[in-house]
């Protein structure tokens, strides 16, 4: 089988993410069950991580623990990213010792490099550009709740980051609409728009700036961090543009049907309110809980076609 790296989600077709989704909905029930089917016997996962980690880090661990695998952690004693030896010299060494390679970077290029080299798949574990296992995960988990995804609205409220590009194109593959409410500054830039238009020239991308309008007959009301890691100069400023677009339980109000999901950390009082991401509509617990499983999918589908 040919190497595989799962960089962006355009990596995976829209057939391969409902075969990840269907290893991922057996093995969770068999885990629910109390089973724990170790499919990748032996197999190590590194974890190469520039950025701090809680939910990324657990669930690909506990992962690897599950199918039967390890994982070892690499944090910034390693010497990865850094002047120490090149980001070539580290890849081509570290693929001789492990299975796979989940690479967490504050840059998409080291991504790209390290995949360049590496003899073994690489995982994107999130990049300033890029987010693709939260998105499997953030639609894995609408699906298991509504039952269906093709044909649906998922609306995005705040700013057109890694994750908000991430979960556009993953919504694209899936037959989803997907709609962006942020203020001038914070939409998706012109080479992403032309880069989705190309890859999927059927799907649908709405931007506005009127967040009322981006939930009306959304399945799920979507918002992350105003200011993501690497931007904490920009927080203030990031702030007042932002603030409008802040999900309250009015906002809620205009989508009485849609769940709402978060991918977590949130900074409750900005981006969310206690009474939207604590309230009966949320889904953010069950979202997290299901990086674990989706990314158990993942790796025993990618993973398994390898040797």
């Amino acid at each position: 089988m040919r190497l595989r790296h799962i960089l962006v989600p355009e990596d995976l077709s829209t057939g391969e993410i409902e075969a990840i989704f269907a290893v991922s909905e057996d093995l969770r029930a068999k885990y629910e069950a109390g089973i724990r089917e170790p499919l990748l016997p032996g197999r190590v996962l590194a974890l190469v991580f520039e950025k701090p980690s809680l939910r990324t880090r657990v669930s690909f661990e506990t992962a690897m623990a599950h199918l039967g695998g390890s994982s070892i952690f690499l944090g910034e004693d390693c010497g990865f990213a850094s002047s120490r030896e090149s980001i070539e010299d580290f890849g081509r060494v570290l693929s001789q010792y492990v299975d796979g390679i989940v690479c967490r970077t504050k840059s998409h290029d080291t991504i790209g490099e390290m995949a360049a080299v590496s003899t073994v798949p690489v995982i994107n574990g999130l990049s300033d550009s890029s987010h693709p296992c939260q998105a499997l995960a953030d639609l894995y988990t609408l699906k298991r709740h509504v039952g269906r995804l093709a044909g649906l609205t998922f609306s995005f409220v705040g700013d057109g980051n890694n994750v908000a590009r991430s979960l556009a194109v993953a919504c694209g593959l899936l037959g989803m609409r997907f709609v962006l409410a942020a203020p001038d500054g914070y939409r998706f830039d012109e080479a992403f728009l032309s880069h989705f238009a190309a890859i999927l020239p059927g799907a649908e991308i709405v931007e506005t700036g009127d967040p009322r309008e981006a939930v009306k007959d959304a399945a799920v009301v979507y918002t992350d961090v105003w200011a993501s890691m690497g931007q904490e100069k920009e927080r203030a400023k990031r702030a007042e543009a932002l603030r409008p677009f802040q999900v309250n339980e009015r906002l809620m109000r205009e989508a009485p049907d849609a769940v709402f999901m978060h991918c977590l950390p949130a900074r409750r009082g900005e981006e969310v309110t206690d009474g939207v991401i604590d309230g009966p509509q949320s889904l953010v617990i069950e979202e997290a809980a299901n990086r674990m499983h989706v990314q158990k999918g993942l790796l025993a589908w990618l993973l398994s076609q390898t040797k």
